[in-house]
């Protein structure tokens, strides 16, 4: 008997674009909490589980930021540091609207992994405050800042991608409310 398919959108890693990088990904986002929570069945050694994690953090962060969001989504973001005054400016990237189509099933994963990933890491905090182990906090603080700094990133490279795209719509088809609504209306019905 056949099977049905799962329907677009849903989510299924086989109906992605790019399924080894959407793996890859979410091996990444699962792979530090993972250590994080079991690795004392496996090791008493805190520093050991300490180093893992960190190592794991660092390389879901590099992933992200360089691969998965612009394979995914189309998006990609970076810090530049003015050499003549030393200010610092964060850099949004997005593709050209007509030339990559995202996928919606990439886009579910991307959006709910990168939103749900630092929620798992402040209630570990809580649960690290609560039960008075106190040493894990650095390692839970780095995961944060980590996981907090590519959520907010990738959300206003989001932003200004969508902003970009209603800008470019209203002025070459000249019809700005139709633009705005139509954009609104379909990031309900996208992720």
């Amino acid at each position: 008997m056949e099977q049905p398919q799962p329907a677009p959108g849903s989510l299924s890693w086989r109906l992605s674009s790019h399924p080894i990088t959407l793996l890859t990904f979410l091996g990444f986002r699962v792979s530090s909490l993972l250590v994080y929570l079991f690795g004392l069945l496996f090791t008493e050694n805190l520093v050991m589980i300490f180093i893992i994690t960190i190592l794991l953090l660092a390389a879901d962060f590099y992933y992200l930021k360089n691969i998965a969001g612009r394979r995914l989504v189309g998006l990609r973001w970076w810090n530049e540091v003015d050499p003549s005054t030393g200010d610092s400016h964060w850099v949004f990237e997005s593709s050209e609207p007509g030339t990559k189509v995202i996928n919606a099933t990439d886009s579910r994963f991307f959006w709910i992994a990168i939103y749900a990933q630092p929620l798992f890491w402040i209630a570990l905090a809580v649960v690290a405050v609560f039960s008075f182990k106190f040493i894990w906090l650095p390692l839970v603080a780095i995961a944060l800042v980590l996981t907090i700094t590519n959520s907010l990133a990738f959300s206003r490279c989001d932003k200004f991608s969508q902003a970009s795209n209603i800008a470019g719509s209203a002025f070459n088809g000249g019809n700005l409310a139709g633009s705005i609504a139509s954009n609104m209306v379909g990031r309900f019905f996208t992720r």
